[in-house]
């Protein structure tokens, strides 16, 4: 038999016939007329070349072919409706789905304790895993589905193929170690800003926003070390009179970790927008929509 010049619907009926053993019940069971039960009765005859259901006082009586078949066609049909119709749906405080976040390790420290904190008492039972992806690769992991969100600054993410939502924006500011010398209760000048040795975080295959709007406009710094990872910052900035200029989210964060101080910078750049995304695959998935919908609310302004 040629699965592919079956209609399914006829399961449905059967097992309506099955369940009923009358023609007018299994009909106002699925919402069919008398008529059109009839007819779907008639072609599930022709397409099993059995009678299936035959009249026996009162009742439509199944044939063998029709019991033999009878639990079969049920488990199809509840497949149907529970682990396929049903799919959409999503209950957060039973659900041991595992989400992919991309995000650089700022974002980590940002944006993965408060969610943490949340998904304790919202889906206790779901797992998250955060990994670090160059920006080019991580559209390819949303568009694949090794990913569901990206979360951070992804101007690659542009095209049609992606959704964003906006957070917040991150202004650039300065950190010192408290006390350091050049560094006065006076705002720094522009050249004395640049006359200073810096510290640059450059994580590996991610731009410098900051450093990009310095070149573009001409102006040079001291860089006296590079590194790549933010997290870095705290000890290296406490015991040195290195300057770094961080988004303001990682300041605050290095200054739970260490004695720093934290001015505004004299270069007023850029501010960075900061979202999420996910790929158009997943615009309708109702775990991804619920986690994104907690995000939102979690750290929006």
């Amino acid at each position: 038999m040629d699965i592919s010049k079956v209609d399914l619907n006829l399961l449905v009926s059967f097992d309506a016939m099955a369940e009923h053993r009358s023609v007018t019940r299994a009909g106002e069971a699925i919402g069919l007329s008398q008529p059109a039960m009839s007819a779907a009765l008639n072609r599930l005859r022709a397409l099993f070349g059995d009678p299936l259901f035959v009249k026996t006082g009162s009742h439509m009586e199944p044939t063998l072919r029709a019991q033999t078949l009878a639990p079969h066609v049920r488990r199809v049909v509840e497949t149907v409706k529970t682990e396929i119709l049903n799919s959409a749906e999503f209950d957060p405080a039973t659900s041991e789905r595992t989400f992919t976040l991309i995000t650089p390790d700022i974002g980590e420290i940002h944006f993965v304790p408060p969610l943490l904190a949340y998904l304790a008492k919202a889906a206790p039972q779901l797992r998250l895993r955060v990994v670090s992806r160059p920006r080019l690769a991580a559209s390819e992991a949303l568009a694949s589905g090794a990913a569901d969100l990206a979360l951070g600054y992804f101007p690659d993410l542009d095209s049609a193929e992606f959704f964003r939502q906006k957070l917040f924006d991150n202004h650039h500011v300065c950190v010192v170690r408290r006390g350091h010398p050049g560094v006065g209760d006076a705002p720094l000048s522009v050249d004395e800003y640049l006359a200073m040795r810096h510290v640059l975080v450059k994580p590996e295959g991610r731009a410098h926003v900051f450093e990009q709007y310095l070149q573009q406009q001409g102006l040079r710094r001291d860089v006296a070390l590079e590194i790549s990872h933010f997290m870095s910052l705290p000890p290296i900035i406490e015991a040195s009179d290195l300057i770094a200029t961080v988004p303001r989210d990682l300041a605050d964060i290095c200054s739970r970790y260490a004695d720093l101080r934290i001015f505004d910078t004299p270069v007023k750049a850029p501010v960075i927008p900061v979202h999420q995304f996910w790929h158009r695959r997943a615009h309708k998935d109702a775990a991804t929509v619920w986690l994104r919908s907690s995000i939102q609310k979690l750290f929006a302004v």
